[in-house]
């Protein structure tokens, strides 16, 4: 009596979902076909709230629609069979896509990485010998190691600092929006602001850089900030500590506030001052957190490209891995290079993200 139960409600429910989607499918379909039909759909000038339209019913309505007749399909075989065979018919997509737009193209990368520019023969290790070998790649990794040291320490630091700082002030909310607002700003965005900041101007013209501007005015001559080395990448990785130190703030302060006030209070009582506090309970209660949050800001600086590019497009001694294998495929067009760089940088990345899956699954 429960299966019958069981199954009335699901027909009653696969009813009421019918009878809920068909309009739906039919508004897709026309709006489809009328999209077609008027040749709008392949004309690149179409007005924005046209394929803005048309995205919603292929796009939307479309995916509703593929699962929808999956699921009927599903459900016309029998009970046991359909039960088994349901959850592949709702991932299968989502697998089909992952393979065809990460899986697929990982692979096609790794093949390219074997071949040469021009003739498209297979010449084996040499990419790879190129990149630990040629001397702008030498810097383009050394510069990737001073990125990965300092603004990983620096913004987790700074971050796990201001998060216990700002936990005991009234205007916390204000404080903590203000340092993290800058994460709303994408990595062009925040490069093109810095830029104007460190502007430069001879000596003699006026200075729109708010750096040299204020330099000046103390008396000193204007200092061509992205121009001289290695101050041009401490200049550089000032803006993506800027950008990320937010980030850090955010997650670390709620581990700090999951700190125990017990424990605390504990430690006051045994004659332990806020700096031994600091350093001995509360970084250790939430150190598993610190290396979630270290492990992901390591991934975002070991793909950084954005900022080089914008500010000084990996010239005077700043390129990364990731600009130069930019310029490897797109500028020089020796995509065996480039693609060797790439699996580079996704070999440098698997660890890390294997690290932080696992400090995850510790902390649950």
């Amino acid at each position: 009596m429960q299966g019958a139960s069981t199954a009335e409600e699901g027909g009653l429910l696969a009813g009421q979902s019918a009878r809920i989607l068909r309009p739906l499918l039919g508004l897709a379909a026309v709006v489809a076909a009328f999209g077609w039909s008027t040749g709008f759909m392949r004309d690149p000038n179409a007005p924005a709230w046209q394929l803005l339209l048309v995205a919603l019913a292929v796009g939307v309505l479309g995916v509703w629609t593929l699962f929808f007749l999956a699921n009927d399909l599903v459900s016309r075989f029998p009970r046991v069979w359909a039960e088994r065979i349901r959850p592949y018919v709702f991932v299968g997509p989502a697998l089909l896509l992952l393979f065809t737009y990460l899986v697929f193209p990982s692979l096609q990368t790794l093949y390219f990485s074997f071949l040469d520019a021009r003739s498209q023969r297979w010449v084996g290790w040499q990419n790879y010998q190129f990149a630990f070998t040629d001397r702008t790649m030498l810097i383009a990794f050394r510069n990737n190691l001073l990125w990965l040291v300092l603004v990983t320490s620096v913004s987790v630091a700074l971050g796990l600092l201001i998060a216990v700082m700002v936990d005991r002030v009234r205007w916390e909310p204000v404080a903590k929006s203000l340092i993290f607002l800058p994460m709303a700003i994408s990595f062009v965005g925040a490069s093109v602001i810095w830029r104007f900041m460190y502007a430069f101007q001879p000596a003699g013209r006026p200075q729109i850089g708010l750096l040299n501007a204020i330099w000046t005015r103390l008396g000193g001559e204007p200092i061509p900030w992205l121009q001289i080395q290695p101050l041009n990448t401490f200049a550089l990785i000032v803006i993506m500590i800027w950008l990320q130190t937010g980030f850090c703030m955010v997650i670390l302060s709620a581990a700090v506030k999951s700190v125990p006030a017990e424990l605390l209070e504990a430690a006051r009582i045994d004659g332990a001052n806020e700096i031994q506090i600091f350093f001995q309970v509360i970084i250790p209660y939430v150190s598993k957190t610190v290396m979630t949050v270290a492990t992901t800001v390591v991934i975002l600086v070991l793909k950084v490209f954005d900022i080089v590019y914008v500010m000084t497009s990996g010239q005077f001694g700043t390129e990364v891995i990731a600009n130069r294998m930019y310029s490897e495929m797109f500028r020089f067009r020796h995509f065996g290079r480039g693609s060797a760089l790439a699996v580079i940088l996704l070999i440098a990345v698997i660890p890390v993200m294997i690290g932080n899956i696992r400090s995850w699954r510790r902390a649950q």
